[in-house]
């Protein structure tokens, strides 16, 4: 990310009203975010960015699979699911980026984590961790 990534979000989407749609729609940018550098844009595509956050498992800060963890930001915007959805530990993976990650909108992963959380079990966790190697094996975005 880069330094002045907030004031180059506002520009950006101030001179994008497609990035702006996207932003509103899916809470985050599909191409050419202004706030990512070169190698930054490189990391996910490896899932290299992934990585650190193994860190965090192993100290028990996270769990392997869980809802993906929201910025404090967002937590206004999460409404009703909120409350459930902040009962478990973050993942690394979840229910909602082997559903179709970016296709789901903001409130389609609110309900993927939400389900997820409702009905969590060692199958389901089993069946998310056997989908996400398959999709980091193909070098997908996970």
């Amino acid at each position: 990310m880069r330094h002045n990534r907030d004031q180059k979000l506002s520009e950006f989407l101030r001179e994008s009203p497609e990035a702006r749609k996207d932003w509103e729609k899916l809470a985050k940018i599909e191409l050419g975010d202004p706030r990512v550098t070169k190698f930054g844009s490189w990391l996910p595509r490896h899932s290299l960015d992934e990585l650190p956050q193994l860190i965090s498992v192993f100290t028990g800060k996270m769990s392997l699979v869980g809802p993906r963890p929201y910025l404090p930001r967002k937590f206004e915007k999460m409404g009703r699911h909120r409350k459930t959805i902040l009962k478990a530990l973050p993942g690394m993976t979840g229910l909602w980026q082997v559903s179709g990650k970016n296709e789901p909108t903001f409130e389609d992963r609110l309900k993927l984590d939400e389900y997820y959380v409702c009905n969590r079990s060692l199958w389901l966790d089993f069946v998310i961790l056997v989908k996400t190697g398959k999709v980091v094996w193909r070098g997908e975005e996970v």
